[in-house]
């Protein structure tokens, strides 16, 4: 990369923090991605509609999903560039566009769940702390659809006694409101109890918060004492099966949408192509057809 695509590369990144909101994470992958993509070019910046169009060759040996993430960074950044001045003309529409296919979630179904539920309730009985620290875990990522980083980083008084809500900041920094079931916030306030008063964290570790690895060890731990497969289980799993068992409890899909946190509400949709056994009994039994069977 030139120092001068570099330095627009710096601006359009400061822009992308200020009025967009992105996190470090989302600003580092940018980056990356950007940098990735002008070793293929001789400038970044002024590369030209043919040149762009060349990517697609050169790119042929990258997985699909990775080419598409590239080329959405660089359009973003073209747009940016014209903008601001800085090019007249917009050069992405030559950039490939790589078919995707997005994977159904893995998901629990509802008697996996409630083993593990049976498992931890009953290790949690003794009062051991690790015990009640692995039940709230549970209630959390299950009762309320949390991402594996929202839970790890919630403060010590971020849930509140009889308080059936929670505010929490998510990706591009984004509030949302989601509810704590009477259940989960039982079992966080037992597991608090057990916290040093003078910790800043939920689940701390050291001298932060649990991390997002350990979190993933925790649950296939939970998830090996209940008698499932390890490998069939994350945070992620978890946060899955709360969406989908919610769609198949008959919740409104833009709801969810509002609950999971998800900008747009085809993110959420992938979670109507899981559960079509209610899909198909809907129809047998609403469609207006369906009474001519009887």
């Amino acid at each position: 990369m030139t120092e001068a695509d570099r330095r627009l590369v710096d601006r359009f990144l400061d822009m992308m923090a200020a009025e967009s909101g992105a996190s470090r994470n989302t600003i580092n992958a940018y980056r990356n991605d950007l940098a990735a993509a002008a070793q293929s070019l001789p400038s970044l910046a002024e590369a030209s509609t043919d040149t762009l169009g060349s990517l697609g060759g050169k790119w042929s040996d990258l997985a699909a999903s990775t080419v598409a993430r590239r080329a959405a960074a660089l359009r973003r950044f073209y747009a940016f560039l014209v903008d601001e001045g800085e090019r007249a003309d917009d050069p992405s529409s030559a950039l490939p566009k790589p078919k995707l296919e997005r994977p159904l979630p893995k998901v629990l179904d509802t008697n996996q769940v409630q083993a593990m539920f049976a498992s931890v309730e009953a290790r949690a009985a003794s009062g051991h702390p690790l015990a009640l620290r692995n039940l709230a875990i549970l209630e959390l990522l299950y009762g309320s659809g949390l991402r594996a980083t929202e839970l790890v980083s919630l403060t010590r008084g971020g849930v509140r006694s009889g308080q059936p809500f929670l505010i929490l900041k998510g990706k591009g920094a984004k509030e949302r409101l989601v509810p704590i079931s009477s259940r989960a916030s039982d079992a966080v306030d037992r597991w608090r109890d057990t916290v040093a008063a003078s910790s800043l964290w939920l689940f701390p570790s050291g001298k932060s918060h649990l991390s997002r690895v350990r979190l993933y060890q925790i649950v296939r731990e939970i998830a090996a004492d209940a008698g499932i497969p390890p490998d069939k289980i994350s945070p992620h799993v978890l946060r899955h099966a709360f969406a989908t068992h919610l769609l198949a409890g008959g919740a409104d899909l833009r709801v969810l949408q509002s609950l999971l946190g998800h900008a747009d509400i085809a993110t959420t949709q992938i979670y109507t192509h899981v559960d079509t056994a209610r899909l198909i009994e809907l129809v047998n039994s609403r469609h207006p057809l369906a009474d001519r069977h009887r």
